[in-house]
């Protein structure tokens, strides 16, 4: 990714901006809320306690990549196939930012929030490439390989979240690793909890590398296997998944503004392994979530803990 040489990429971390809506994109933005609320109930839940003025821009961002994600997987409705409904998404994205203006109105609010917090366009490049990817690469061989598709699919949402909630670093990509390994960790957690229903849509996100290691095959997670290697498996990669969360807990201090927000998205998403564990390890018929009532806890917990850093700075 080119970041330092666009033009919309400052060398010093912004101050947050005011960012009232403007009256001709309030439609717009409330459209990209919608989705955001729809697709995702723990992002969602987790929003609300962002910074009032942030979430229009976070909804933004979260729809463009949803959309895009949706072309693949869902809805290419009156495209010839998926890969000419995402390379049409990818075209009308670049479009929006050479015209300054779209008929998308998704695209339209994310240009909006693009310009407020000098987000580089190419930004979101690589994301673009991981979703075409999507359309042929099914499996992946090693963990490095999976992380080469996450730097598209993941490591995207949360740069751009850095430039929205603003940073404390002198430096904003001095905060890029942290949002990285928040991104990273969120997404291998939703790898675990989607294993059956990836496996239906013909995709394995279980690095092929770890299947042998632990004596598994695609054909085990084709037969709903959650024996001792499974359980084995499962416990490796959760383990690497708290790794990346650890490394963004220690990181949430960078943000400006937000922390509480950030935090208890991570912990919402962390319960996603607490909760493959209740069930059983299994990932193919039940899926893993988190009650109202524990969420609420998770974000007592992560307001608490903002708390006391912020009283000890």
């Amino acid at each position: 990714m080119a970041l330092n040489h666009s033009p919309y990429a400052l060398p010093l971390a912004p101050l947050l901006l005011e960012t009232e809506i403007p009256a001709h994109l309030q439609a717009d933005y409330a459209a990209c809320h919608q989705i955001m609320r729809a697709a995702s109930k723990n992002y969602s839940f987790a929003a609300r306690f962002l910074p009032p003025r942030s979430v229009p821009h976070v909804a933004a961002l979260y729809a463009v990549m949803r959309i895009g994600d949706d072309r693949v997987d869902v809805t290419a409705g009156q495209f010839a196939s998926p890969l000419a409904a995402i390379e049409d998404w990818r075209d009308s994205y670049w479009r929006a930012f050479d015209t300054g203006d779209s008929h998308e109105p998704v695209l339209r609010a994310y240009l909006h929030t693009a310009r407020q917090f000098h987000i580089a366009p190419d930004l979101l490049s690589s994301y673009f490439r991981a979703m075409i990817d999507d359309l042929t690469i099914t499996s992946f061989p090693t963990f490095a390989d999976l992380m080469h598709y996450m730097e598209g699919s993941a490591i995207p949402v949360g740069r751009a979240m850095t430039h929205i909630l603003g940073t404390r670093t002198a430096h904003i990509a001095d905060a890029y690793p942290a949002a990285d390994a928040l991104s990273i960790a969120m997404q291998l957690s939703n790898f675990w909890r989607d294993i059956g229903e990836d496996w239906q849509r013909g995709r394995v996100y279980i690095p092929a590398e770890d299947l042998q290691r632990f004596g598994l095959s695609e054909q085990d997670i084709a037969a709903g296997v959650r024996d001792a290697r499974m359980i084995r498996l499962l416990e490796f990669q959760f383990a690497r998944t708290e790794a990346y969360y650890a490394q963004a807990r220690a990181g949430v201090s960078f943000l400006a503004s937000g922390r509480v927000g950030v935090l208890s998205a991570l912990e919402l998403y962390r319960a996603i392994l607490s909760s493959i564990r209740r069930n059983g390890y299994d990932v193919y018929s039940r899926r893993a979530g988190t009650s109202k009532l524990r969420k609420i806890g998770l974000v007592g917990r992560a307001w608490w803990r903002v708390r006391t850093e912020s009283n000890r700075l």
